[in-house]
């Protein structure tokens, strides 16, 4: 018995072993700083999937030698706001653990949305957007973000953060680029008008037809791709039709393409600043190749400039006038005044600094041997 019982115990530690061994992902908490509060991640979502751990074991290319660890992609998320108060704080409680960046665009918000994101992500990186549009604000997010994968979604809560856990893991499966779809299987929207239904299934069959696509869905603000391919997608417009934008931009690009379902929410506060017709007309001249003709070439160039914005004394949210003033001074000395007594004044509402960004277009340098 006594041999029967070390046979079976020598039997038990090498298949463990062999499993340990054989192990594709090792499972730890999110990767966070260490001064950042995990904001509440909860429990996945059934049929939503978990994002894969920050370590996995790779195995070696040697039969019996022991698994490598390897550090999973860092992961960026960027949020384009303005004025999200209401939606924010859900948006950001859902993230998952592992999201390592979060990139907040904002257009000047004149309610609490910066206050309510520096709460909650102390870590957030914010940048200024003064050019209107969503595209404006995503390329400036994309710019600042510095993870390996970059995950886009909106601040009004229709894109549900826990879905990224699909995106991200079909990127480490080899995809290049992914983008959600509300029309394949536990994909779906409680959003969708009669309009816009009509014209997204008409998008479609005109992407498919044009360049030889398969795909499902076509303007949807869900996407995820590694940043290296960033420079490959060409990225120029200025409003929603940047969705479309990057799609096609990871066609020509060559890039590998995938779809994973997607259910758009619910907007959780606010109204939708999309316009079906002259929108839709956007997207249309994007899938022609015509680019949006009301703009100008010189909006595709900025850079991001580092700045330091004021810390309120209290949690009061600044005026418009006080936000923009503020922000406005810093850039142009000459737009208003700001002698001694104005500064005083500033520095009784305001109890420090902190960094942020903005975004800053600049013409397009010629080349002298065109322009003569």
């Amino acid at each position: 018995m006594i041999i029967l019982a070390t046979l079976v115990i020598l039997a038990m530690s090498t298949l463990t072993a062999k499993l340990n061994a054989n192990i594709s992902r090792i499972g730890r908490p999110g990767r966070r700083r260490a001064d950042s509060p995990v904001a509440g991640m909860g429990s996945p979502v059934a049929g939503m999937g978990s994002l894969p751990s920050t370590l996995r074991a790779v195995p070696d290319d040697l039969e019996g030698s022991p698994a490598r660890i390897e550090e999973a992609p860092s992961v960026s998320v960027v949020i384009p706001t303005l004025n999200e108060e209401g939606s924010l704080s859900w948006v950001l409680e859902n993230l998952p653990a592992r999201v390592d960046e979060v990139v907040l665009v904002d257009g000047l918000s004149t309610d609490a949305t910066e206050l309510l994101a520096r709460r909650m992500r102390p870590d957030a990186v914010i940048v200024h957007q003064h050019r209107r549009g969503k595209g404006a604000a995503l390329r400036a997010g994309f710019a600042a973000a510095t993870g390996d994968i970059i995950v886009m979604i909106d601040a009004d809560g229709s894109t549900d953060p826990r879905e990224m856990g699909r995106f991200v893991s079909a990127l480490e499966d080899g995809a290049d680029f992914v983008k959600g779809s509300r029309h394949m299987k536990e994909g779906g929207s409680a959003d969708f008008t009669l309009l816009r239904s009509a014209g997204n299934k008409a998008f479609v069959l005109m992407a498919n037809v044009l360049y030889g696509s398969h795909f499902t869905d076509i303007c949807y603000g869900y996407c995820a791709f590694w940043r290296h391919h960033g420079p490959a997608l060409a990225l120029t417009a200025d409003g929603f039709e940047i969705e479309t934008q990057l799609v096609l931009g990871a066609i020509k690009a060559g890039l590998e393409i995938r779809e994973v379902p997607s259910f758009e929410l619910e907007r959780r506060a606010g109204t939708s600043n999309l316009n079906a017709v002259s929108d839709g007309l956007r997207v249309l001249r994007t899938m022609l190749g015509q680019g949006d003709l009301r703009r100008d070439g010189d909006g595709a160039h900025f850079i991001l400039r580092k700045i330091h914005l004021p810390v309120w004394s209290t949690d009061r949210v600044p005026s418009e006038g006080e936000r923009r003033r503020v922000d406005r001074r810093r850039f142009d000395r000459t737009a208003f005044y700001s002698g001694p007594e104005q500064r005083r004044g500033e520095r009784r509402d305001t109890i420090g600094t902190v960094v942020a960004y903005r975004a800053e277009y600049e013409p397009i340098p010629q080349d002298p041997a065109v322009a003569a």
